[in-house]
């Protein structure tokens, strides 16, 4: 075994930041309560940032990290973007007085291609508003692989304006996912205003680590354990 992996303190460094970036993720329809609940314990086993389920999930996962530091993240208008902003709104406050620490919306993206700006922006801000309210965060899904690079640029700053404490690459069900020209892009455009979440086909180390080195502050992927693993973190068993 290499001295890498067999010294203590050069495994902390190898693994344990990577966890720390990572937002375990579960949003598949056929996700099972047995599902949320492992989820739950890999998250607080590895130190991850937050898991992210569904919102019918949060009340399970509140009960089941109490008290463990792995913060709860849901899903807001998902995945398509094309709620009503008052549902969106109405979805996140729900969201949050059910335990939700963390609001992923996905960002009207019909209206971006229309050009109707102004509907983009107050569809976030509505969001942004009620969720800031309580002190929790809201990380904008831009779905940039439906985007051109003008687009790009454009929904990033509609996302910043409208008070959005992260932006995010994908959703993870467009068909595409995070790119490190992506991820430089728009930590590039956001710089100190917001951060920048990676999600969408990471299922790798190598993966994770170049979008990490892009400058994304957060991953998200439903590939966390995998993806330690590699690193030489170690087994989990429930």
């Amino acid at each position: 075994m290499s001295q890498a992996i067999s010294d203590p303190q050069l495994q902390v460094r190898s693994w344990q930041p990577v966890a720390g970036a990572i937002d375990h993720t579960l949003l598949e329809a056929k996700v099972t309560q047995e599902a949320i609940i492992r989820l739950c314990h890999e998250a607080h086993f590895y130190g991850f940032a937050a898991i992210c389920v569904n919102p019918c999930w949060i009340n399970l996962a509140v009960s089941v990290l109490q008290g463990t530091g792995v913060k709860i993240a849901t899903t807001i208008g998902f995945p398509l973007g094309a709620s009503q902003t008052t549902v969106k709104r109405f979805e996140a406050e729900e969201a949050i007085l059910t335990g939700a620490q963390e609001l992923e919306v996905v960002m009207n993206i019909g209206a971006l291609k229309s050009g109707d700006r102004q509907l983009v922006q107050a569809d976030i801000a509505a969001v942004t508003e009620i969720t800031h309210q309580h002190g929790a965060l809201v990380k904008v899904i831009l779905e940039t692989g439906l985007l051109s690079l003008e687009e790009k640029i454009l929904s990033c700053e509609l996302a910043l304006a409208a008070g959005a404490d992260f932006v995010k690459t994908a959703s993870g069900f467009a068909g595409s996912g995070a790119t490190v020209d992506d991820v430089a892009l728009l930590c590039g455009v956001a710089g100190d205003r917001a951060r920048v979440k990676a999600s969408g086909g990471i299922r790798t180390a190598t993966s994770a680590l170049a979008l990490l080195e892009a400058g994304a502050s957060r991953l998200g992927t439903s590939h966390g354990v995998s993806i330690i693993r590699e690193l030489d973190g170690p087994d989990f068993s429930l």
